[in-house]
């Protein structure tokens, strides 16, 4: 049975004493001070009450015919601390050697005959606040035994789900990086590279490169708005919109004029489609820019979009490089934009680079954006390597800046022109 005491009430009581005029005595005090009394005239009584009830404290004569109150006691510390059951004996002037073997027993105080009620009622009290301060003790110990136990339990699902949503990030990861070029196509003149770097599992970033027919290639880099599953699942949307399907008309490839075959959708139709299916959601606040290109392969000229997209960079073979930046509404922003349709002349050795804006908005320490001016230096300095080493030193160069962490998704496209112009 618990013994705590109710802060509401004074304690419950057992007297035990033989002398039936004493112990009405007793009870009447004590009762007199609110106190719930239990008398007992014997230590088999005693112990039997013990049993009972929920007793606060017991007041134990020691001198008792049967069970004398050195047995009840030891008794009662076979199944109740001091602490939890306080135990005052009553002993004769003079037994010194009572009191010595009575604490020895667990007795927790003691008080002597003839009584003098005030030491009593105060060293009843002195128990009694004594127990109740250990009760809240332990009580606050099992409350935090139960809350540590409540929190490894939620802990533990908490680990549970955040692994199964490890595993499903990196299989949607897994599922986003297939849509990804696995190599560049092979076209005689042009060669193709590209760096995706995700700042999480899933990305806004996209980017593909594809053969819209003989004659035509198709390339894009898109950066939706937002990071995380919410982001991805729009890029992915976006890019299974923007595959061509074999032989089949879709958004980057139409029925030509004549009815004769399929041909390229000019880049600035296929962003006003795309800006028509895709209005910001203001509740999602959900946008995405994107470059969008078609290169002749026979002449090289290349016709594009650059919707809210930065750069591209363009790197004549023998002049300085240009930054192609201009403001232009990112898809979705805006009912009914015009997309005005650029044209590039390519010609051998020249070269292009599309990024999204992680790359130049990356920033150091001091929160010093990388900017547009150092890709363009990085891309000058690296005019004479290789392409994917070009590619490979601008993303390096910006993540060096940000000391070895980006902020945002990062992707990076180029294309450049390698043979002369056939036909």
């Amino acid at each position: 049975m618990e013994r705590s005491i109710d802060k509401c009430r004074p304690g419950r009581l057992l007297v035990v004493e033989d002398e039936e005029d004493i112990r009405g005595l007793l009870r009447e005090i004590l009762e007199r001070h609110d106190y719930i009394v239990h008398v007992a005239a014997n230590g088999a009584r005693a112990l039997d009450l013990i049993r009972e009830f929920p007793i606060d404290l017991v007041l134990l004569d020691i001198s008792m015919p049967g069970k004398d109150g050195f047995e009840v006691l030891s008794a009662v510390r076979k199944e109740h601390a001091p602490t939890k059951l306080p135990v005052i004996m009553v002993t004769g002037l003079g037994g010194r050697a009572d009191i010595v073997k009575a604490l020895q027993l667990g007795a927790n105080d003691y008080v002597t005959k003839p009584l003098d009620m005030p030491v009593v009622l105060a060293r009843i009290q002195t128990q009694l606040s004594h127990k109740r301060a250990v009760d809240q003790i332990v009580s606050l110990e099992q409350d935090l035994e139960r809350r540590n136990e409540e929190l490894e339990s939620a802990n533990r699902q908490l680990q549970k789900v955040y692994k199964q949503m490890k595993e499903d990030l990196e299989s949607a990861a897994m599922v986003q990086r297939a849509l990804l070029p696995d190599s560049p196509p092979r076209i005689a003149g042009v060669e193709i590279t590209w760096a995706y770097r995700p700042c999480e599992e899933l990305a806004g970033d996209i980017l593909n490169v594809f053969q819209l027919d003989d004659d035509h290639l198709g390339l894009y880099l898109l950066d939706v708005s937002g990071h995380g599953v919410r982001a991805a699942l729009l890029s992915v949307t976006l890019s299974r919109i923007l595959t061509p399907l074999p032989d089949q008309p879709s958004l980057v490839r139409r029925a030509s004029g004549n009815g004769n075959g399929l041909e390229p959708t000019p880049p600035s139709e296929l962003a006003e489609e795309l800006n028509r299916r895709f209005q910001l959601d203001l509740r999602a606040e959900q946008y995405f820019t994107l470059f969008y290109g078609v290169l002749n392969l026979r002449t090289f000229e290349l016709r594009y979009i650059n919707a809210g997209q930065p750069g591209p960079v363009y790197l004549p073979r023998d002049a300085k490089p240009q930054d192609l930046t201009e403001p232009v509404f990112a898809i979705g922003w805006v009912p009914e934009p015009h997309y005005e349709e650029r044209r590039l002349q390519l010609r051998p050795g020249d070269r292009l680079y599309l990024y999204s804006d992680g790359l130049d908005e990356s920033v150091n320490d001091c929160h010093e954006r990388f900017g547009r001016q150092r890709i363009v230096e990085v891309v000058e300095s690296s005019r004479r390597v290789g392409l994917a080493e070009s590619v490979a030193r601008i993303v390096g160069a910006a993540e060096e800046w940000a000391a070895e962490r980006f902020d945002d998704d990062v992707s990076a496209l180029a294309i450049e022109i390698s043979e002369p112009a056939s036909g």
